[in-house]
C-alpha cells in the first residue's frame, strides 16, 4: 500500500525492501553471536605442535589419529582425514584433491560473508533513495503551506535514513569480525593442508 504523502508509492517497495533488510540484519547478528559463543578458538601454538606431530607420525594411522584428536574445527578434521586417506593418488592428484577441498572451504566462508556484503552496500543506498524521494513533494509542500504534508516527508526521510544507514554500518561490522575470523581458519587450515600433503607426499 502506498505511503500517504506525494511520492509515496515510489517509496512503498524500498521501505518492504528495508524491512527485509533489517530482518536480515538481526537474524545475521543472532548468527554471529551463535558462532562466537560455539567456536573453538585455536591458539598459535597448537597449529604449531600439530604440524611437528603431523610430521613425526609413524604411519597414516597414526596419522589420521592425531589429526582425530587434535583440538582443531570439525572441518578442519574432515578435510584433513581425507587427504591422509588419498593413499591411492599420486602425488600430484592428491595436492590437487587438497586444492579442491581448500577451495570448497573458502567457498562456504565467502557465502557466509555475501549476505551481510550484500546489505552494507544496499542498505545506505535505499535509506538514501527514501530520503530523496520524499523531499521534493515536502519542500514544494513548505512552499504552499502545506506543513502536516512536510512533516510526514520528513519523517519517511529520517526514518529510511536512520534504517538504511544503521543496517548497513551494522552489517559491515559483523562482516569484518566474520571475516577475521574466517582468515585465521583458512590460514591454519593450509598450513595444516600442507604439512599432511609434506607427509603423505614422502
Amino acid at each position: 500500500m502506498a505511503l500517504n504523502i506525494p511520492g509515496g508509492e515510489f517509496l512503498t517497495g524500498s521501505l518492504v525492501i528495508l524491512l527485509i533488510i533489517v530482518i536480515i540484519t538481526i537474524i545475521s547478528l543472532g548468527g554471529v553471536i551463535a558462532e562466537y559463543t560455539s567456536r573453538r578458538k585455536v591458539p598459535v601454538g597448537t597449529i604449531r605442535d600439530l604440524i611437528y606431530d603431523i610430521n613425526a607420525a609413524g604411519s597414516v594411522e597414526e596419522l589420521k589419529n592425531i589429526i582425530s584428536d587434535a583440538k582443531i574445527p570439525k572441518s578442519q578434521k574432515k578435510v584433513l582425514t581425507e587427504i591422509a586417506s588419498s593413499e591411492a593418488l599420486g602425488n600430484t592428484s592428491r595436492e590437487a584433491l587438497a586444492r579442491k577441498l581448500f577451495e570448497f572451504e573458502e567457498e562456504k566462508t565467502l557465502d557466509n560473508l555475501q549476505k551481510t556484503d550484500i546489505i552494507t552496500r544496499i542498505g545506505p543506498t535505499l535509506g538514501l533513495m527514501g530520503t530523496l524521494i520524499p523531499m521534493g513533494p515536502g519542500l514544494a509542500a513548505l512552499g504552499a503551506g502545506d506543513i502536516n504534508t512536510l512533516a510526514s516527508s520528513l519523517t519517511v526521510a529520517f526514518n529510511t535514513t536512520i534504517v538504511g544507514i544503521g543496517s548497513g554500518a551494522l552489517c559491515y561490522v559483523l562482516g569484518k569480525i566474520r571475516s577475521g575470523w574466517y582468515d585465521r581458519y583458512l590460514s591454519d587450515l593450509d598450513a595444516l593442508i600442507d604439512a599432511v600433503l609434506d607427509y603423505m607426499n614422502k
